[in-house]
């Protein structure tokens, strides 16, 4: 059994952070060991038995952190369980229906055997970074639309499948 996993999570703002450190709390729950960190800052992924990696959507391309992790870690990410999670929608429609991977992390899906990807809706708050960001808070496009219940639902199911 898998026991010690590692959230690996690419964020601007911190919502991904969020995101990734919800889920290490359920896996926690689960009795596993888990670390979440942010992806330019994990050194190997060898160490961990199974790995979950997220980013944040931007303008339809995954945050080049997460992006860098996986070409960067492949041949280890190869080696062992993975799932990916995408957080970008500032709408309530990733909460209403699945949202496929963007082209780019279907890719990277695609290569390294990848168990389940999900996407979560995003969350862009005032003072967000970027300009792009800033623009669209000021249109009033804002909000926090992830739904922790169902990244909770999804972090239950991969505890259950690395404890059983």
């Amino acid at each position: 059994m898998p026991t010690n996993v590692l959230v690996a999570y690419g964020t601007t703002n911190g919502s991904t952070a969020e995101i990734a450190e919800t889920i290490a709390e359920v896996l926690r729950e689960d009795g596993l060991t888990v670390d979440a960190l942010p992806a330019r800052s994990v050194p190997s992924a060898a160490p961990y038995d199974a790995v979950v990696v997220g980013g944040g959507l931007y303008a339809g391309r995954w945050h080049k952190d997460a992006r860098r992790f996986v070409r960067r870690h492949g041949k280890a990410l190869a080696e062992r369980p993975l799932w990916y999670f995408s957080s970008g929608p500032l709408d309530p429609s990733a909460s209403e229906r699945d949202i496929p991977p963007v082209p780019g992390v279907k890719k990277a899906m695609a290569r390294l055997d990848v168990k389940e990807h999900i996407t979560f809706g995003g969350c862009l708050r005032e003072g967000a970074k970027g300009w792009v960001a800033r623009m669209i808070v000021r249109n009033g496009k804002g909000g926090d639309f992830r739904d922790f219940d169902q990244i909770k639902a999804w972090a239950a199911r991969i505890g259950q499948e690395l404890t059983s």
